[in-house]
């Protein structure tokens, strides 16, 4: 099988075979697999000191960070205090200085003292106990050999454990699902324990012994779970439920928090009591022998297991499932559900979970119940983009100072207090909202994480920015600017000449009123600017648009930091260029108004600076294929859905500033509007909001190309078309093909989706039809 080994993160450690109870629903005794009758009661110590040898050598090899070992059985707790005291030296010595310990153990609880519970506080083990809910839950299925209720000593257990000096060591409650308890009270039951976490599992169940269901109810298990996921939304959500927050991360994008669910590979073996090393556990409902390996821990190291086909069968993540499954919507989510669910005699493996149903149910049940949680807020009316853009640029602010950590000298402290009293006064907001400064901090991070000399400097552009804003505000408070090149560069305002090439220094900018601002430089005389009127050594930021129609713009070909588009820009147009580009915009304008009023609109609401880009060069001749390939850049192609940097994230802008090519001769100037804008309001969305998850299975047809594509090139494709429909009628026939498609698409998250339905909405909703027919 493809792919690198998969390193064991997690070790389930048999140390005692049999139990003190007989639950009927259990997986080891009353399931296929019978091996624990020629098993040993107790792990020995030999198999002891191997086992931890072995996990040394597999942490060390693979460099892991931390391993987790659960002390299982059987009742682990049968072992004995002294053979859990040397499994847990035994385990403690070997990973010292190799890797971290998560140490836990997996118990009925019916054996836990202070004796067992001094000894794991001693090592830090965390303790796990099963129980099914209230008494009448928990005995339906787990009781003693003679019928005895084992409801009251698992609470004596859990309440031991919820005494202050043991609470550090209470590490949750595993519930086993029986759909003819009551959820709400089992649900009660378990909140009342005031558990860490609770961990509902669904039984162990195949297609050739599927799991009762009581009715006939194809989804009777997600309906059981649904009503406790209410319970648990209406209690306020205070306990984590691993289940539930697995789905609610899935659907947003996140990874699985769970074996059951997701299409996480598998990171975990099993040490039997004999050195046995063996797969997960619950294929012993499967058949007899499915969780072997035929590897022990006396001759084989871990890595011979990662190897194992039935390991790596649970490693391949979308590659793992069905071709059902593989075109699911919410496979990524329910990951096919456990590998055991879908084994029949007559296909192995090769089935949709037995809880198929019930799995797209409750996921889609969640979904339905979690819109509001899970929706970005950008998403969540006009304005809430830019809004959120702003806060996104407030944040990158603040890292940068803590990022800086001092390091900015006094020059950055001064100005980091003057954007402390601006933004008391309510006065920093527009500096955020420059588009460029968004840049600027995302850069200027970027350079400090990785070490570049020059990223200090790039720091101390926030004191241009605060200048800027005392200007707009007519505030006198004297600003010192750092200036280089002998060029003085205010944001939204202009280029001043402040001493010859090369120049270097601190230039002190004063407000001046309505008379614009003051700049002094030490042994020149203080020199007075009018923002909006161009002078000798003065540049200043002009305005295009502004009338009939057309919204006001920045027309900034002046801003260092403005070179974050796919195109290059161009340097300061002449006074004659920037009159054809207001007459280009007013006139693209007009047209687009007429002929695309919603866009239009929100468009006008949207954009403040626009930044005129040099056209694209002319397309290369085409490649003979006698010749080689050219060769491939170093860093992957442009994804059509984000700018295009060799160092991700890195050139993106903030959200109303639109980098666009035009001249005289542009086909269509309202339709290069339109495009540009849709790309920068993508852009500007999937900065603040996770459209789709990240993990790259899946590729789609997309209506507009050859071939297929990932969802980030088709989302994109598809905002550009449908924003585009009033003006091309074939665009909007491909944007319906391609909604289509990503209406289906696993991958996207609940807020992906949402988008998705506002795009078929703006294509075809209340209105589309009379703007683009």
């Amino acid at each position: 099988m493809k792919g690198p080994l998969v390193p064991f993160r997690e070790i389930v450690l048999k140390v005692h075979s049999r139990c003190d109870l007989s639950c009927d629903h259990c997986y080891v005794y009353e399931h296929a697999d019978h091996s624990w009758r020629d098993r040993p009661r107790a792990i020995s110590d030999e198999a002891i000191s191997q086992a931890a040898l072995r996990l040394a050598e597999h942490a060390k090899s693979h460099a892991l960070p931390s391993v987790t070992v659960i002390l299982h059985g059987g009742e682990p707790l049968l072992a004995g205090p002294a053979r859990l005291r040397r499994v847990c030296e035994e385990l403690t010595a070997a990973l010292d200085g190799v890797a971290g310990l998560d140490l836990r153990v997996h118990t009925n609880g019916l054996q836990l003292s202070p004796r067992y519970l001094d000894l794991f506080d001693a090592f830090g083990v965390r303790v796990g106990i099963s129980l099914d809910g209230d008494r009448d839950a928990n005995d339906r299925h787990r009781r003693f050999a003679d019928g005895r209720s084992s409801h009251p000593l698992v609470l004596r257990a859990v309440r031991l454990l919820r005494e202050e000096r043991y609470r550090h060591l209470y590490l949750g409650l595993l519930c086993t699902v029986d759909v003819a308890n009551d959820p709400v009270a089992v649900y009660d039951a378990l909140a009342e324990l005031e558990p860490p976490r609770v961990d509902f599992l669904l039984p162990h169940a195949t297609w050739d012994t599927p799991p009762p269901r009581p009715g006939g109810s194809p989804t009777a298990y997600a309906d059981w779970l649904l009503r406790v996921f209410d319970r648990w939304d209406e209690r306020g959500r205070t306990i984590p439920v691993r289940l539930f927050e697995s789905v609610l991360s899935t659907l947003a994008g996140g990874p699985s928090l769970t074996e059951s669910l997701g299409l996480a590979p598998t990171d975990l073996v099993v040490v039997e009591t004999d050195g046995a090393l063996e797969q997960t556990d619950s294929l012993k409902t499967a058949y007899d022998g499915a969780a072997a390996t035929g590897f022990d821990i006396f001759t084989h190291s871990l890595d011979l297991v990662a190897a194992h086909p039935g390991v790596r069968a649970r490693q391949l993540e979308l590659a793992g499932v069905g071709e059902t499954c593989r075109t699911c919507p919410v496979v990524r989510s329910c990951g096919g559900g456990l590998y055991t669910h879908r084994y029949s005699s007559h296909r192995g493996f090769d089935n949709t979970s037995v809880y198929c149903a019930d799995l797209e149910a409750l996921i889609r049940g969640v979904e339905r119940r979690s819109v509001r949680p899970l929706t970005p807020a950008a998403l969540t009316g006009p304005g809430a983009l830019a809004a959120e853009h702003l806060d996104l640029t407030a944040t990158l602010l603040a890292s940068l100072h803590r990022e800086l950590d001092g390091r900015g000298g006094e020059s950055w402290e001064r100005a980091w207090e003057t954007a402390l009293a601006l933004d008391t006064a309510g006065l920093l907001d527009p500096v955020l909202r420059h588009p460029y400064t968004h840049t600027w901090l995302r850069r200027t991070l970027t350079a400090l994480a990785a070490g570049r000399p020059s990223a200090r400097a790039d720091a101390l552009r926030l004191p241009a920015h605060l200048a800027t804003a005392l200007v707009a505000a007519h505030d006198p408070a004297p600003v010192r600017v750092p200036y280089a090149g002998g060029l003085l560069h205010l944001p939204a305002l202009g280029t001043l000449r402040v001493g010859p090439p090369g120049a270097r220094g601190e230039a002190v900018v004063r407000a001046r009123g309505a008379d614009g601002f003051s700049v002094a430089v030490a042994g020149l005389p203080e020199r007075r600017v009018r923002p909006g009127e161009e002078a000798a050594g003065w540049l200043p930021v002009r305005t295009v648009g502004g009338r009939d129609g057309a919204p006001l713009l920045r027309l900034d070909d002046l801003d260092p930091w403005r070179d974050c588009f796919d195109a290059t820009p161009r340097p300061r147009l002449s006074a004659g260029e920037a009159a054809d580009w207001d007459r280009l915009l007013v006139r693209a304008w007009t047209e687009l108004r007429a002929r695309a009023p919603r866009q239009a609109a929100e468009a006008a609401r949207s954009l403040t600076t626009l930044t005129p880009l040099a056209p694209a060069p002319p397309a290369p001749p085409p490649v003979s294929p006698a010749a080689p390939a050219p060769p491939r850049p170093p860093w992957p192609a442009p994804d059509f859905g984000r700018s295009s940097t060799r160092e991700p994230g890195v050139r993106g802008h903030g959200y109303g500033a639109l980098g666009i090519a035009l001249t005289a001769a542009s086909p269509d100037p309202a339709a290069a509007l339109l495009r540009g804008f849709r790309r920068a309001k993508l852009n500007a969305l999937l900065e603040v909001a996770d459209l789709y998850a990240q993990d790259g299975w899946w590729r789609h047809p997309a209506p507009w190309q050859e071939g297929e594509v990932p969802v980030s090139e088709l989302l994109a494709g598809v905002c550009e078309r449908v924003g585009l429909a009033p003006l091309d009628p074939e665009g909007a026939h491909q944007a319906r093909a391609g909604l289509k498609t990503l209406e289906g698409a696993p991958e996207l998250t609940t807020g992906g989706r949402l988008l998705v339905a506002e795009l078929r909405d703006e294509l075809d909703g209340p209105g589309a039809e009379r703007a683009h027919g």
